[in-house]
């Protein structure tokens, strides 16, 4: 099971302002990588936000713009299985592309890792991320995009897994 899983925080309400991205590769069902950037995103941080993920702007001067950062993500990222918890990071990723007249960059599929743990676990109460890492005793910071990567990535594999053992189970009930 080999895929990238994305994450990003955002200065503000419009999607494209990345701040802040995180990217957690996993070859065959373990971590290989995983790494946090910050994002200069050119424009204001609002505070709702900023409370949300610690980030404010004094934190990403100096940092790449998105058009800076774009072409090592575009290498790194290209035809891979990418997976967010939501579409909200994907949503982003297409609007700074759009933002800065860049194309997306072409993916072989993309994975929302909170529908599929819907999935896997319609009992809980809800699918967050931060309600899945209490749930399973994962070690977690919040609002963190490498952190939320990396736990999304993790959730998507404990799916698979809850989702083998119960094809188990169900063959042999048959």
């Amino acid at each position: 099971m080999n895929f990238v899983a994305i994450d990003v925080e955002t200065a503000c309400a419009d999607r494209s302002s990345i701040c802040q991205i995180g990217i957690a590769a996993f070859q065959q069902g373990k971590m290989v990588r995983c790494e946090g950037l910050l994002i200069d995103p050119e424009t204001k941080f609002l505070a709702f936000n900023s409370n949300l993920h610690g980030i404010v702007s004094k934190h990403v001067a100096g940092a790449p713009t998105w058009k800076i950062v774009y072409p090592v993500l575009r290498e790194w990222l290209s035809n891979c299985t990418l997976v967010s918890h939501t579409y909200f990071d994907r949503v982003a990723l297409l609007a700074a592309c759009r933002r800065y007249q860049l194309e997306m960059f072409p993916y072989v599929q993309w994975v929302d890792s909170c529908e599929i743990a819907r999935r896997a676990w319609p009992h809980l109460p809800n699918h967050k991320l931060t309600s899945l890492a209490e749930h399973f005793k994962m070690e977690y910071r919040a609002h963190d995009a490498a952190e939320d990567a990396r736990v999304a990535g993790e959730i998507l594999l404990l799916a698979k897994a809850t989702a083998s053992k119960l094809r188990h189970v169900r063959k042999v009930l048959r």
